[in-house]
């Protein structure tokens, strides 16, 4: 007899040992409450009898010898995090004791859980769907009050809402289209085709509006790209290291001496950002430096904020020269760029910076709009200025974008592919194409709709999401 793992109890801890005072092992399964019962011997009653949501006091023990004192949690189904009967056994946070509070509980009849199997719980027993398990993943990751807005709002129904609503309207187009076919013989149109048109033209927007979000969501999520370029030895090194709060890049006078990228994440204020030092930009001859000098185009090109390191020792007009350059290089379509005037603790007074604000200006005059801040940062000088601009830049975007973001690739490569879908749809009815050729993209369009809720899924996908989660969760 093959049995199902969902009708098994499983067991894993929740929360790392050794970091805090307490730690939680957690039980889930059809016999979640009996495998307790084996293992903790309560001052009053049993776990079995203890309705849901409550709280009781008792004792491990370990070959008759009191092992902890633990207070167990009862959740009864469905009303629990995986929907099944649940415990939650909270001990002291020993990796001694939870190892053995372990042993004891597979001794007991439940087996170690896999990576994300709760959750996978969850998922299948109609908790929560397959973007909202996703998110869960993301909330425990989140390092920033920005990514951790974008996480909760997805956990809490997110788009999955506004999919949802979508979905069901082709659906519904879908069903009549597919009864056309079964009289196809008799020629009868059951679904209206200037409907279809108008509902094909409302999703696409939804979706095209939905999957413009995913840069800006996955920036949050995953660090927002700076890229820190500028000539070579205008302190690009120095900046970083600035901003880090340590000595992360190397730093020395001789020129080239940064050949690759060097990454380090800094959360300002509410956002994490990614900050990318690079090759210092020149006419290179040497091999390796000319691969370090492409690199760094590369990650102006990736980049969501270009920092421009302008050296403000050299002559005005090599400063300038410098400042074009990186302008040249840099989209201001969808890349935010800030000159940054270093070495201003040496400039001299022979060194008008006057003239790098009528640079400036003279941009925004041509419809570029960089900001300009002047900073050593060798000593600090302007560097809480630089910071400030930097939350405040990103502050704005978000602020300015959808309630709603996409920060998960998966779900971006859905909305693509459901967003092509519906356009061929759109052909197909705009040159009066095939009912069976329309309601075949319709169809290919719901599956991707559908598999970011995961109501079309296959084993494959669910292993692959799930195996990136912790253990316990």
């Amino acid at each position: 007899m093959i049995i199902s793992p969902f009708n098994q109890t499983i067991c894993a801890p929740a929360t790392s040992t050794g970091t805090g005072a307490v730690s939680i092992v957690r039980v889930s399964g059809p016999d979640a409450l009996a495998v307790a019962d084996k293992v903790v011997r309560l001052r009053k009653g049993s776990v079995s009898e203890a309705p849901g949501y409550s709280v009781r006091y008792g004792t491990v023990y370990d070959g008759g010898e009191a092992l902890d004192e633990v207070l167990v949690l009862v959740f009864r189904a469905p009303l629990s995090y995986t929907g099944e009967d649940s415990v939650e056994i909270s001990c002291h946070a020993s990796s001694y004791i939870v190892q053995r509070i372990m042993f004891l509980l597979i001794e007991a009849g439940a087996r170690a859980a896999e990576p994300g199997e709760f959750t996978k719980r969850a998922f299948v027993n109609g908790k929560m769907d397959l973007a909202q398990s996703e998110a869960v993943a993301d909330l425990i990751a989140s390092g920033s009050k920005a990514a951790h807005r974008i996480a909760l709002n997805q956990l809490r129904g997110g788009y999955s809402e506004e999919l949802q609503k979508m979905r069901s309207k082709l659906l519904e187009i879908t069903s009549l289209m597919e009864l056309e076919l079964d009289f196809s013989e008799e020629d009868v149109e059951f679904a209206d085709r200037s409907e279809l048109k108008s509902l094909t033209e409302e999703a696409c927007a939804l979706i095209s509006s939905l999957a413009s979000t995913f840069r800006l969501g996955n920036a949050i999520k995953n660090g927002v790209p700076v890229a820190i370029v500028g000539a070579v030895n205008s302190g690009k090194s120095t900046l970083l290291n600035a901003l880090v709060g340590e000595d992360r890049a190397i730093v020395s006078d001789i020129a080239g001496t940064t050949r690759d990228t060097v990454e380090e994440t800094v959360t300002l204020g509410s956002t994490l950002f990614r900050f990318i030092d690079t090759a210092g930009i020149r006419d290179a001859s040497e091999t390796i430096e000319k691969l370090g000098i492409e690199r760094t185009f590369k990650k102006i090109s990736q980049a969501d904020i270009v920092l421009a390191v302008l050296d403000l020792s050299l002559p005005s007009e090599q400063i300038k020269a410098d400042a074009n350059d990186i302008l040249a290089r840099t989209d201001l379509t969808s890349q935010k760029l800030i000159f940054v005037g270093n070495k201003a603790d040496v400039k001299g007074v022979n060194k008008n910076v006057k003239d790098i604000y009528n640079l400036v200006l003279s941009f925004d005059n041509k419809g570029v709009n960089p900001s300009f801040v002047e900073i050593s940062a060798l000593t600090g000088l302007g560097l809480p200025e630089l910071k400030e601009l930097l939350e405040k830049t990103q502050a704005n975007r978000i602020d300015s974008s959808a309630s709603v973001l996409v920060s998960n690739a998966r779900h971006y490569q859905e909305l693509k592919a459901a967003e092509n879908d519906l356009r061929e749809v759109r052909r197909g009815l705009d040159t009066s194409l095939s009912t069976e050729l329309i309601a075949q993209d319709l169809r290919s369009a719901l599956a991707h709709l559908g598999a970011i809720t995961g109501e079309f899924t296959t084993d494959e996908i669910l292993g692959n999401i799930f195996q990136h989660f912790c253990i316990g969760k």
